[in-house]
C-alpha cells in the first residue's frame, strides 16, 4: 500500500465516521433504534460471511458486536413501566435471540444466525411501520 493510500484510507475512513455520527446527532429516537436494528443485521451477515470463509475470529468479533446492540441497545432501551406487557415479550424476544446469537458462535452454527436474522428482521420491520404511521 503506497502512503497516498493510507493517507486516503484514513481521511475515508474519518469521513465515514464523520457521517455516521452526524446521522445519529441528529436521528430522532425512532431512527436510532432503526438504526441498531440495522447494526445488528450487518453484524449478523457479516459473521455468517466470515463462518463461510471460515473465518473463526472475525466471526466471533461481528458476533459479539450483533450481541452488544441486541443486549446494550435493543434491551436497554426497553421501558417496562410505559411499555408494560409489550416491552416485557420485547426483552425475553431479545434474551432468545442473544442466546440463539452466542449458541451459533460457540457451534459454528449458520441456522442460529438465520433465526437470529430473521427475528431481528420481523420485529424491525414492524417498527419500521410504526414510523411512516407516527411520522408521515
Amino acid at each position: 500500500m503506497t502512503q497516498a493510500q493510507a493517507t486516503y484510507g484514513r481521511g475515508a475512513g474519518a469521513y465515514a465516521r464523520m457521517g455516521v455520527e452526524s446521522g445519529v446527532m441528529s436521528a430522532s429516537p425512532h431512527q436510532l433504534i432503526v438504526m441498531l436494528f440495522d447494526g445488528a443485521q450487518a453484524s449478523i451477515r457479516a459473521a455468517r460471511l466470515h463462518l463461510e470463509d471460515g473465518n473463526i475470529p472475525a466471526k466471533g468479533a461481528a458476533i459479539s458486536k450483533a450481541l452488544d446492540i441486541v443486549n446494550s441497545g435493543l434491551r436497554a432501551v426497553l421501558d417496562g413501566e410505559q411499555g408494560g406487557e409489550v416491552a416485557l415479550q420485547l426483552d425475553s424476544l431479545y434474551d432468545y435471540i442473544a442466546r440463539r446469537l452466542l449458541d451459533a458462535n460457540l457451534r459454528n452454527d449458520a441456522s442460529g444466525l438465520d433465526e437470529a436474522e430473521r427475528l431481528i428482521e420481523d420485529i424491525a420491520s414492524a417498527w419500521r411501520e410504526i414510523g411512516t404511521t407516527t411520522h408521515p
